[in-house]
């Protein structure tokens, strides 16, 4: 019963739709109607800019660190790994948002951020390295979960290591069209790094 209530509480937080709250309260722009359509920081800063970019990725990334340390702030007997993932899948299924929202990546970091700060640190130093080397932010996506995998199980982290696998597989298959565009050479690069 624990893992229900708790589980739903995760995918509300989850569906929390921060890039259509920010959207609309700071520009009056929905952005599922432009850029790539997706509710997450990679199009909210494509569309609305630095800070609207900003608040939403650290507002996405939240929701995942939360609903991690939910049971543990209540003192409840459920395994954290297991509530986030139902974060993880708010966030890309949101009610409050029909059912269409971000790429997994953000929230995904939350979580993992709420268990290990380690492998947290991990994934963002890979993420920012890949991203400045290729300037695709689906690729440094993609493989920030690759080398999270790497990472838990050379820390010996088995059970953190089996999430991550999840939410990289979560990730790759959120990423589908960008990897036929890299492959296509159209995906778009970022211009400010």
């Amino acid at each position: 019963m624990e893992y229900l209530l708790y589980g739903l509480i995760a995918y509300l937080l989850g569906s929390i739709p921060s890039g259509l709250i920010v959207g609309k309260a700071w520009h009056n722009t929905d952005i599922r109607e432009h850029g790539s359509g997706n509710l997450g920081g990679t199009n909210t800063f494509r569309v609305l800019g630095i800070k609207a970019g900003i608040v939403v990725t650290l507002s996405d990334i939240l929701k995942g660190t939360l609903a991690a340390a939910l049971p543990f702030m209540l003192g409840a007997e459920v395994n954290t790994l297991i509530i986030g993932i139902f974060a993880v899948i708010g966030h890309m299924y949101p009610v409050f948002a029909g059912f269409k929202g971000g790429k997994a990546v953000a929230t995904s970091g939350g979580v993992v951020l709420g268990v290990n700060p380690l492998i947290f640190a991990i994934l963002l130093g890979t993420f920012f390295l890949v991203l400045y080397l290729s300037k695709y932010v689906s690729l440094a996506s993609m493989l920030s979960g690759v080398v999270g995998i790497i990472s838990t199980v050379l820390l010996q982290e088995y059970g953190l290591m089996i999430i991550i696998s999840l939410f990289t597989v979560f990730v790759i298959y959120r990423h589908r069209a960008n990897i036929k565009r890299i492959m296509n050479k159209t995906e778009p690069k970022i211009t400010w790094m």
